[in-house]
């Protein structure tokens, strides 16, 4: 193997062929330096303990025995095959069973000496149980003997080969640059960059990775801040229009109800904002149901008293056309010109509406991606509002300021129905103001919210001819689209005409996912939406859909497979009209963390409680699933760990930018090439 440097290609390590490689790619690991910086998401004390007799039951704990007796396989049924034998040390002994693994029968060998990691059950006086432990022969140390490293995997890479990548990848650890000026991590009483990133993946003890954790956390906090900070200087230069004319109260008096206090506090905070001579960048958090759209309106509304124009961008066909209706009913008495721009138009409508827009004929225009198609221009563009925010892209974003033409910049608000911790939705939308809706308006009914298993399926149904025959409608969301796996997961074309031939004859069920045509879904939804549709089976394309009043219960089948902040979106689907409103999360897991994940969503409405106890459960990491906002994703700062930590990244991020606004001197140029890697996805940076 030739001499290895970051930049190698993993092609070009023992074992990797084409498959491997393709399947390293889908981990985002490409280089050397990609596995150096792909950290694991937790470690194992595989310490190897004497006497067995002494070590915890029902926890995982490494031993040393011998092979008492030679392991034989025997088969109980087809596809299972057990394969026993005992060992032994001078406290107790152990009968281990592997499970389809007959050929350990040859590497485990009577009167040997190994190392067996697993957990340890109770059997009979002095004898122990065991079920597929990693094992290996006393005095190698691969697997056993310390501290060891999990890593995320995929399928083709397993834990062996990648603990041999990273065991290759560790000799490049000289090559890295050291990004943190000295000053700084003498002041933090961080580690330096060699060490930390050799004890991240091969720690010697617990205290030296937790020396290692803290060191590349705070690095990844500092540059966040620092990238963050840059951002907003760049675009503290742009220039905007002042919305000088602040008449909000002209706008909430011509409305048929009343603000809640979070709606005009927020209204309020971007109103502050839109009168500044430069583009206001604020995201409106608000939960399902909170109001958000009176907001994106009130803001609108600024615009037009001010001459601009306003464009509001939503991810899909239905929820613009749902907002265009939601428009012209909040705006429709101010004499304000509202129009639609959509994919599916026909070229003559496009046309038209492009014309129109251009001329300053219209006031605001709601639509999808169709904004950012050629040839659309503006004559004053002055707002732009994006909704959903985290399924648009920076650079979409972008697109659409752009088109403003001259030299201002318009006003950004972006809404989204996500609910994010607060501290969470600073960092990730650090480049954004924040302001939350933290109110239902009133006569918002609760949703109840239950948990089932498969045996009460027939009652379930029973339920939903209940609600069909009180008048009301049905959604029944699946977690794939066409094609049931081995473990039972529901898919909705499979399903869903499983329900319309055998278990709903009678009733009118429809079918809807992602996979379809757009003029098909549309047609389907609309017909859900105009009642003519009983129940509707459907994939998480609903997630963010059209607003269906009438419909009072939502099924979810395999609701363990879904994050709770998506439930609790899905649910946000119900109990929008004055009945009762009823989500019933179908599950058999018994995995106790998974139990306790769905009966937080029943316990609690709260999305931003729900969001809190996700980002426990699972780690800051992909929050949303599909990340594309272009700010970069923390790999190891956990934000509900040592907030401390964050605020002295964010006190020496500042403090360097005072004396290095740029990042220009010459010992700054790693830690610039570091901001510029982390955030490569967002043009702003360094522009």
């Amino acid at each position: 193997m030739a001499e290895l440097a970051l930049h190698t290609p993993l092609s070009q390590l023992p074992g990797i062929g084409p498959a491997r490689e393709a399947a390293l790619a889908k981990l985002g690991l490409c280089t050397v330096a990609d596995l150096l910086a792909y950290f694991p998401r937790d470690y194992e004390d595989r310490t190897v303990r004497e006497n067995i007799w002494t070590l915890p039951l029902e926890e995982p704990v490494c031993f040393a025995a011998m092979v008492a007796e030679p392991f034989r396989t025997s088969y109980i049924r087809k596809g299972m095959e057990l394969t026993k034998g005992r060992v032994v040390d001078g406290t107790a002994q152990v009968d281990v069973t592997f499970f389809n693994q007959s050929y350990v029968s040859k590497l485990l060998q009577p009167g040997e000496t190994y190392s067996f990691y697993g957990k340890l059950t109770g059997g009979s006086g002095f004898r122990r149980q065991m079920a597929n432990p990693v094992f290996e022969k006393e005095g190698s140390s691969a697997f056993t003997g310390g501290i060891m490293p999990v890593y995320p995997l995929t399928a083709g890479i397993s834990a062996k080969l990648m603990a041999s990548l990273q065991r290759n990848a560790a000799l490049c650890v000289p090559q890295i640059r050291e990004t943190l000026p000295e000053d700084i991590r003498r002041e933090n009483q961080l580690a330096p960059a060699e060490f930390s990133y050799r004890a991240i993946h091969f720690p010697q003890s617990w205290e030296e990775l937790q020396s290692a954790r803290r060191r590349l956390m705070f690095e990844e906090l500092f540059c966040l801040n620092l990238g963050l900070t840059l951002i907003r200087g760049r675009r503290s230069q742009h220039e905007a229009i002042p919305f000088a004319k602040q008449n909000l109260a002209g706008f909430t008096q011509s409305l048929p109800f009343t603000l809640t206090d979070a709606q005009l506090r927020s209204a309020r905070e971007a109103a502050e904002d839109l009168a500044q001579p430069v583009p206001m960048n604020r995201l409106l958090q608000g939960d399902v149901g909170s109001g958000k759209t009176v907001v994106a309106a009130a803001c609108a509304f600024l615009a037009w008293e001010n001459g601009c124009q306003s464009a509001l961008m939503a991810p899909t066909e239905l929820l613009a056309q749902q907002h265009l209706k939601t428009m012209e009913t909040l705006l429709g008495g101010t004499g304000m010109r509202i129009a639609l721009l959509t994919g599916s138009m026909t070229a003559a409508q496009k046309r038209k509406c492009r014309e129109a827009l251009e001329d300053g004929e219209i006031d605001l225009i709601v639509g999808t991606h169709a904004l950012l198609s050629e040839g659309v221009a503006f004559r004053r563009l002055g707002l732009v509002v994006t909704d959903e925010q985290h399924r648009f892209g920076v650079d979409q974003r972008a697109a659409l300021s752009a088109k403003s033409g001259g030299t201002f910049r318009p006003h950004v608000l972006v809404m989204s129905a996500t609910p994010i911790p607060r501290t969470l939705a600073l960092m990730i939308y650090g480049d954004l103001d924040l302001s939350v809706i933290d109110q239902l308006p009133p006569g918002r009914t609760p949703v109840d919210t239950m948990l089932i298993g498969e045996d009460k399926r027939q009652r379930l149904y029973g339920f939903v001819r209940k609600q069909v025959g009180l008048g009301r409608q049905v959604y029944i969301v699946c977690p794939a689209v066409d094609q049931e796996d081995e473990e039972g997961m529901k898919a909705a074309e499979q399903f869903g005409r499983t329900l319309q031939q055998k278990v709903f004859p009678d009733l009118k069920v429809a079918i809807v996912h992602g996979k379809m045509k757009v003029a098909d879904k549309q047609a389907v939804m609309a017909a859900f939406a105009s009642g003519q549709t009983d129940v509707l089976v459907s994939t998480t394309v609903i997630e963010v859909g059209v607003d269906v009043p009438n419909a009072s219960l939502m099924i979810i089948e395999n609701a363990d497979r879904f994050g709770l902040s998506q439930l609790h979106q899905l649910r946000g689907r119900v109990g929008r009209g004055q009945h009762q409103s009823y989500c019933v999360l179908i599950s058999d897991n018994r995995n106790e963390m998974t139990r306790k994940r769905l009966k937080t969503l029943c316990a609690t409405t709260d999305g931003f409680l729900i969001a809190e106890e996700d980002l426990k459960l699972r780690g800051p990491g992909d929050f949303f699933g599909s990340r594309q906002h272009g700010l970069p994703q923390l790999k190891l700062a956990s934000l509900e760990g040592d907030m401390r930590l964050l605020h002295q990244a964010q006190d020496a991020a500042r403090a360097l930018l005072a004396k290095d606004p740029d990042l220009t001197r010459p010992d700054h140029e790693p830690l610039r090439a570091r901001v510029e890697q982390l955030f490569r996805e967002n043009r702003d940076i360094f522009n």
